[in-house]
């Protein structure tokens, strides 16, 4: 849900977002340093060119003024969004108005146009689905793109619409008649009609539920599917881009903090939707994330830690924007973060304000809280076009991530989640040897009022404090000329144990020696194979597991490209095997599902007694109870032994049993099963 506080500050100018910093104390080193590797044979996504984006909201004062503009584009911010969260279902833009909300005065879209130009960021405009219509839509781009020429690409229909009532809950305005995904797709058709018939350089978005958040999942009254089935299959060909909102909580920092895990599996279960409901040539639609936000400590070091994981990791994942909810919020419930005052307030600077009873304020306006220090410093980590790459660490405390530049520097950030202990981390290198001069380093600190640049270490050895955010850059050690990228691999004819892998060949004017393949599982990363061809099988493969691969091109003096991307896939089960398992998801409430189990002796001889085994796949994954079974669970393992009356399965007979899941993040379904110790083959 879209938080939105209505809050109208006049006053003081923009503080410098430069200066000192509080010292988080003396560090103390670890008795072993972390175990960091910063793989290049393993690329990921490429930094997308409105990678950082921020919420722009009609009910802040402050919207348009040059200080704003100033503090957004120092932070390397990209993308802006207008003009606010739900307020964009209520609001027309032709009088600046939103019956029912507050408007500040000096925040029309002209202004807000100004202040996106002076930053140097793409606007994305929300277009008003809840009481507007696809003739005002039209007229709007009618405006910004032929009166005005701005020349505004990315238009949002709507804002968060399954808000609407038609799951139960509402908070999102809608005064159409039929609140169901089946309309609201309808209506998506015809707005895009419309606003390309103006301008059809235009790109259209549609709102999805976010996998593993309500009402992901959810089948309405009267509907025959969920809401992004339904939106999918039928807005499909007439969008470019879908839009998710994502404000995963969490009940203490550790908790809020883990939840950056889930990135992965968010992206590519949305990118499997749209692959699967959105027609031909579904590739072109493109994922945005367009609010987002810590859910512990929002604007102390929490929040700047969870923003500096979070959206380098979703770039990895394929999300071409990441913003950031919002510029300006307004003071919440306050309390003491690791020794700072966090006001709740879901903003990137201080609005000014003032509690109920006026006992607490806010710093002064446009102070930067420590968010905004977080997106400073991914601006100085990273560039739009920059690879990113595979960092593991053997401490759950430290995070990385890492970037290779178009120039050879690569640049590595490491976040220290740690509130009391500093860590000294060993990096390592996979594919890339760094130069041993002293690399340059940012480092923002708990408390901190601005990134402290400083010359320490080297490329191998770091210290982080407690509860910091670190990023530093090298050059290689030898600079020369790489082969070209081979192309993005494909994956194909998957097994329990095999798959094969293929690629596009570089030009045949480069004397290649040959491609190596890489395979990643989980913390494990290692050369499969060198080959000279464009192809390869990979086996030895463990079923019903994920693995992902790259290729990267050699030449004959023994220089190495850049990685292609990696490519994910999931092996299967046994071909063959003396039982089948069939799990379907048939009934969902957004954070818990009833999973049926259909258990199929597929043997020549009846099963007399039987136990069933499964492990749920996710720590956020949890099993709530089952029946047609005797059921038990040791943390993520899960097994049920038959009851009297259904002891014995027949070949070719089939038993089903069932169960609760519970979930906190996207809802991934357990896909091996062991019936009395034998892998089973899973089916669909």
């Amino acid at each position: 849900m879209s938080v939105r506080r209505l809050t109208a500050v006049v006053v003081a100018a923009a503080v410098s977002v430069a200066g000192g910093f509080v010292s988080a104390g003396p560090a103390v080193a670890a008795e072993e340093p972390v175990a960091v590797t910063v793989d290049a044979h393993a690329g990921l996504g490429t930094v997308p060119t409105f990678g950082t984006g921020a919420n722009h909201a009609i009910w802040d004062t402050e919207l348009g003024s040059p200080e704003t503009s100033t503090l957004l584009k120092a932070a390397g911010v990209t993308m802006l969004r207008y003009p606010g969260g739900s307020y964009a279902d209520i609001y027309h833009w032709e009088d600046h108005t939103a019956p029912g909300g507050y408007v500040a005065p000096n925040t029309d879209f002209d202004t807000f146009m100004a202040g996106a130009r002076r930053t140097g960021a793409q606007p994305i405009v929300i277009a008003n689905y809840g009481t507007g219509s696809a003739e005002e839509a039209a007229g709007w781009v009618r405006y910004a793109n032929v009166t005005k020429k701005y020349g505004v690409t990315y238009w949002e229909i709507g804002n968060e619409n399954y808000g609407n009532g038609h799951y139960g809950t509402s908070w999102e305005a809608d005064d159409h008649e039929d609140k169901s995904p089946t309309q609201y797709a309808n209506e998506v058709v015809a707005y895009a009609a419309a606003m390309k018939a103006v301008d059809p350089k235009i790109k259209i978005g549609a709102v999805l539920t976010t996998p593993g958040n309500w009402p992901d999942n959810i089948v309405g009254p009267g509907d025959s599917a969920p809401w992004n089935e339904t939106v999918l299959s039928i807005a499909g060909p007439s969008i470019d881009f879908v839009i998710l909102h994502w404000y995963p909580g969490g009940t203490d920092a550790g908790d809020a903090l883990a939840k950056p895990e889930q990135v992965v599996d968010i992206a590519e279960m949305t990118r499997a939707q749209i692959t699967r409901h959105a027609g031909a040539s579904s590739g072109r639609i493109g994922i945005s994330l367009t609010e987002l936000n810590a859910g512990f400590g929002i604007n102390t070091q929490p929040g700047a830690l969870f923003a500096a994981d979070t959206l380098p990791a979703l770039w990895a994942a394929g999300v071409f924007t990441v913003d950031w909810w919002n510029v300006r919020n307004g003071i919440g419930t306050v309390s003491t973060v690791a020794g700072q005052t966090d006001y709740g307030d879901f903003g990137l600077f201080s609005s000014g304000s003032c509690n109920a009873d006026g006992s607490v304020c806010e710093p002064p306006l446009n102070t930067p809280f420590a968010p905004y220090h977080a997106l400073a410093l991914l601006d100085r980590f990273a560039n739009a076009g920059d690879q990113l790459l595979r960092v593991t660490t053997n401490d759950p405390a430290v995070r990385g991530h890492a970037v290779r530049r178009p120039n050879g520097e690569l640049a590595v950030m490491l976040l220290n989640e740690d509130p009391d202990r500093a860590r000294t981390v060993a990096v390592d290198y996979a594919g890339y040897t760094p130069s041993p001069n002293a690399p340059k380093v940012w480092t923002y600190l708990n408390g901190g009022t601005g990134i402290v640049e400083s010359r320490t270490g080297t490329a191998a050895s770091q210290t982080l404090p407690a509860y910091s955010l670190t990023t530093f850059t090298i050059k290689p050690k030898l600079s020369r000329t790489l082969p070209p990228t081979a192309g993005t691999p494909i994956v194909s004819a998957v097994t329990d144990s095999t798959a094969t892998v293929t690629w596009k060949a570089v030009p045949a004017s480069v004397r290649t020696a040959g491609y190596d393949v890489h395979l990643q599982d989980g913390d494990d990363a290692r050369l499969v194979g060198h080959v000279t061809g464009t192809s390869t099988t990979l086996t030895g493969l463990e079923p019903g597991s994920r693995y992902t691969v790259t290729v990267v091109t050699t030449d004959k003096a023994g220089a190495q490209s850049w990685s292609t991307p990696a490519v994910a896939f999931v092996t299967g089960t046994p071909a063959e095997s003396g039982c089948s398992v069939r799990l379907t998801n048939a009934s969902d409430w957004g954070n818990g599902h009833v999973g049926s189990v259909d258990i199929t002796n597929t043997g020549d001889v009846a099963v007399d007694g039987w136990t069933l085994g499964f492990t749920f796949p996710r720590p956020w994954l949890s099993f709530g109870g089952g029946w047609n079974g005797t059921w038990t669970a040791s943390g993520d393992a899960v097994t049920a032994t038959n009851v009297d009356w259904n002891a014995t399965i027949a070949p070719g007979a089939t038993v089903n049993v069932g169960y609760v899941g519970n979930y906190g993040g996207p809802n991934v379904l357990p896909n091996l099963f062991t019936l009395n110790g034998t892998l089973c083959t899973t089916t669909t």
